[in-house]
C-alpha cells in the first residue's frame, strides 16, 4: 500500500446562468423559492433551501439543502456553508416549508436558525432571513423580528 497518495480535490463554480436577480424584501426571496419548491408536494413534505447572494443582494445560486417527511425535515449547517464557501456568497437566505399550513416556528425552526446563524457570523456570511412557506403564505422570521 503507498500512503504518499491522497485524493485530490477540485472544487468548480461557475456563473453560467446567473440571473442577477436583486433580493430588496422577503418577498422577492420568496417569489425565487417558490419556483423551487414542487407545488405538488408543499403541502405534503418539508423541503429546505438555501439562496446564496452576492454583496449587492444580487442571487449567485439556490441549493436544495434536504427534503424528508411530513413534519420535519433534517438540516446539515456543513452542506449550507459548504455551498456558500463554493459560490464566494456573502449572504445566505433560508426557507423550508410548513405541510401543516401552520406559519409559526417550531423550536426546531429556532434552533437550525440560531445554528445557522452562528456559523455563517464565523465565517463572516450575513443570514438575511429564514422564510417558512405553505401553499398559499410565508413568514418572514425577519420581518417577525426573530433575527
Amino acid at each position: 500500500m503507498d500512503f504518499n497518495i491522497v485524493n485530490e480535490i477540485k472544487l468548480s463554480y461557475s456563473r453560467k446562468g446567473n440571473s442577477e436577480k436583486l433580493i430588496s424584501c422577503s418577498r422577492d426571496a420568496v417569489d425565487v423559492f417558490r419556483q423551487y419548491f414542487d407545488i405538488d408536494e408543499i403541502d405534503y413534505r418539508e423541503s429546505f433551501f438555501a439562496l446564496y447572494l452576492n454583496q449587492a443582494n444580487k442571487v449567485l445560486g439556490i441549493k436544495k439543502i434536504s427534503e424528508s417527511g411530513i413534519s420535519s425535515t433534517i438540516v446539515d449547517v456543513r452542506i449550507i456553508m459548504q455551498a456558500a464557501l463554493l459560490c464566494n456568497a456573502s449572504a445566505i437566505i433560508l426557507a423550508h416549508n410548513h405541510p401543516s399550513g401552520n406559519l409559526n416556528p417550531s423550536n426546531e425552526d429556532l434552533k437550525i436558525t440560531q445554528n445557522i446563524k452562528n456559523a455563517s457570523e464565523f465565517l463572516n456570511i450575513k443570514l438575511l432571513d429564514h422564510c417558512i412557506l405553505t401553499s398559499t403564505d410565508y413568514l418572514s422570521f425577519a420581518d417577525e423580528g426573530h433575527f
